[in-house]
């Protein structure tokens, strides 16, 4: 007597899994598309922080060596601001309103009944905000280098680690507002309000080098502050300090634990 061996059923999740790839690809391809049809959204993230850079290098007292930075120039220091820059507006101004706004129209609902898990949504959003931002830290230090001979960062890896959390702290907190916000009106409101005491601590106003001591170091507890101290020391030769990779981790884990307790599909 002959025994047939019968292969064992696929398990469910896992068919889930391998159906939902090819539409979690589709769900990318489509946010792409319509990600490049802002061009608001392309020119704050990708194009203003360098602008800004060029017309704040253009001023000639920058480009002299400033005793109250540590004897470098303006332009010097300006460099991490405008990395930072397009970082606070993919997180806080260009992604929560486009998240909220899916949930508020139903789609997200809508998604969780079909192979296109509504994580597929936010985990393009999240890609494609977190890629321009980077495209626009490239285009800064490169703009900088070649028209204000800005030396570009000596300690890469330390450099490339620090802009790692940063963009990751940025992001969690744009899911964060993304997850406390019911409607974009409110996403847009949460954003700008958290937006300007972000842009201070990243040293857009005043290089955190130029702050009184007292204040620097109220400003490198929070994580543009930290961000822009690690990618300046970085910038030096230096490897970033510790305690302010710490604090962009610690930062980036406590935001992305809160919205994920809070986030809401619908």
């Amino acid at each position: 007597m002959t025994s047939t061996l019968i292969p064992p059923r696929p398990d469910r999740a896992a068919r889930a899994a391998r159906a939902s790839r090819p539409a979690a690809v589709a769900v990318l391809k489509t946010e792409a598309t319509l990600f490049r049809r802002e061009p608001a959204g392309l020119f704050w993230i990708m194009v203003f922080p360098t602008v800004l850079l060029v017309v704040l290098g253009s001023i000639p007292g920058f480009r002299d060596p400033d005793k109250a930075l540590g004897g470098i120039r303006f332009v010097d220091a300006y460099v991490p601001v405008a990395v930072l820059l397009s970082m606070i507006m993919a997180g806080l101004q260009a992604m929560p309103p486009v998240i909220t706004g899916y949930r508020e129209r139903g789609i997200l609902r809508r998604m969780s009944a079909t192979p296109v898990r509504p994580s597929a949504v936010l985990g393009a959003q999240v890609g494609l905000h977190g890629a321009a931002a980077l495209v626009s830290a490239v285009l800064s230090l490169a703009v900088g280098r070649i028209a204000f001979g800005v030396a570009l960062p000596h300690q890469l890896p330390g450099y490339a680690l620090a802009l790692l959390l940063a963009v990751l702290s940025a992001l969690a907190l744009g899911a964060l507002i993304s997850a406390l916000s019911r409607t974009s009106k409110i996403a847009n409101a949460i954003g700008s309000a958290v937006f300007f005491p972000m842009m201070f601590s990243a040293g857009v106003w005043l290089p955190v080098q130029a702050m009184p001591d007292t204040l620097a170091r109220v400003v490198e507890l929070l994580p543009f502050g930290a961000a822009a101290q690690a990618l300046t020391e970085a910038a030096a030769g230096h490897w970033p300090g510790w305690d302010h990779l710490g604090v962009l981790a610690l930062w980036t884990v406590l935001l992305s634990a809160a919205a994920t307790r809070w986030f809401r599909w619908e």
